[in-house]
């Protein structure tokens, strides 16, 4: 199983992903939805005056962290909630590769864990479960290739996507495998699978950008680029590489 030194070549890498020395805190589950990069701006934040369901959480996202959506498919949105929970009234659709949500430095537990954040100057709530700081990227295609037998082709890009993230993924624990940008047809082939949850206490998971070469069969796979996925409440360094 390559995926662990994937994600280690990943994190070797500088790029130009958001670099972030936050400390935050950990993950839990429940519908679809979140984002990343530290923010120095000061806003005149509405203060809650209701009473929030579940526990006050400490270890979550600090305030100013920058996040990102993971693990939220291409046709579909994570929900910023009025109040922690999957009932509460929606006050917007974030996109599925959204990278500029900030955190607050609330977190609550019920028990998934919500982390109140503003997103393009709504302040509202997501499941922590979909946010992500985005680390280092790098090129894993000859590695992907090598565990794959040398060679991958597939009819579609859908196909060949699915056989890269499953290559990366983990068996225990099982990871999702989410399609969150749909493939593209030009010159090359394009799609991008967040593969999340390998039982890393850092890695939330990984990014993978995905070429392909048309071939009269379908595609042949060209390029891969892995970026990895650090835990919210862990953080990323200034060289991308998950704390």
């Amino acid at each position: 199983m390559i995926m662990l030194s994937l994600v280690a070549a990943a994190c070797a890498v500088e790029t130009s992903a958001p670099s972030t020395s936050t400390s935050s805190s950990t993950t839990s589950v429940v519908e679809t939805t979140t984002t990343i990069p530290p923010t120095s701006t000061t806003t005149s934040l509405p203060t809650t005056t209701t009473e929030l369901r579940g526990n006050p959480v400490e270890g979550g996202p600090q305030r100013g962290a920058v996040l990102a959506v993971v693990g939220v498919a291409h046709d579909d949105v994570l929900n910023l909630r009025a109040a922690p929970g999957a009932d509460q009234p929606i006050l917007a659709g974030i996109p599925p590769t959204y990278e500029e949500i900030v955190a607050l430095g609330e977190t609550r537990s019920l028990p998934a864990w919500w982390v109140k954040v503003v997103y393009e100057d709504t302040v509202g709530w997501v499941n922590l479960s979909f946010l992500a700081f985005i680390g280092a990227t790098s090129d894993v295609t000859a590695a992907i290739l090598d565990q794959l037998g040398g060679s991958l082709e597939a009819a579609t890009m859908t196909e060949l996507g699915a056989e890269v993230a499953a290559a990366a993924a983990s068996d225990d624990p099982p990871s999702d495998i989410v399609v969150v940008v749909d493939e593209t047809v030009g010159d090359l082939g394009e799609i991008t699978y967040d593969v999340i949850g390998l039982g890393d206490d850092s890695v939330a998971g990984v990014r993978l950008h995905i070429f392909g070469e048309p071939t009269t069969g379908g595609f042949s796979l060209r390029t891969v680029e892995m970026t990895a996925l650090c835990q919210p409440v862990r953080g990323v360094d200034d060289d991308g590489l998950c704390v």
